[in-house]
């Protein structure tokens, strides 16, 4: 979650550009959190959540890296304030991971084989047929081989 914005914050210029978007992820991140979760899983009611954390995440990213439309400036006040996960980040930039959906897939210590998680597997090296969803996040899959 976003750090609260006081009247001290001081945004930086350009920050009109990505303002609607993330209060619009603001928006859905609070029905998630409102969001009941009786008859789910304890780990499918977090799932929501991490989805939208990526998706606020990768767009940030992208207006940054791929279609340069935020400066320097408004890239590090959205990391330094919350509306993007500087780690997730920080993992895309790296060949291999540019697709990756949280960083609890790549976490060795949380897997019962100490490998990384089964949605990082190619679906070309998976049974065809063969549906995988991730536990951490819900996520079907996320190798960068993946088309």
């Amino acid at each position: 979650m976003p750090k609260i914005v006081t009247k001290k914050t001081r945004f930086p210029e350009g920050w009109e550009v990505v303002k609607d978007t993330l209060d619009e992820f603001e928006r859905k991140m609070r029905e998630a959190l409102a969001d009941p979760h009786e008859g789910k899983r304890k780990v499918e009611s977090v799932w929501p959540i991490m989805k939208i954390n990526h998706q606020r995440s990768r767009y940030i990213y992208e207006k940054y890296y791929h279609t340069h439309e935020i400066t320097k400036e408004v890239y590090d006040f959205c990391l330094k304030q919350g509306y993007a996960d500087a780690s997730l980040i920080a993992k895309w930039k790296k060949t291999g991971y540019e697709k990756l959906c949280c960083l609890k897939c790549i976490q060795t210590r949380d897997s019962n084989t100490g490998g990384t998680c089964i949605c990082r597997v190619p679906k070309s090296k998976l049974e065809s047929g063969t549906i995988v969803q991730c536990t951490n996040c819900g996520c079907r899959g996320c190798a960068s081989c993946d088309v």
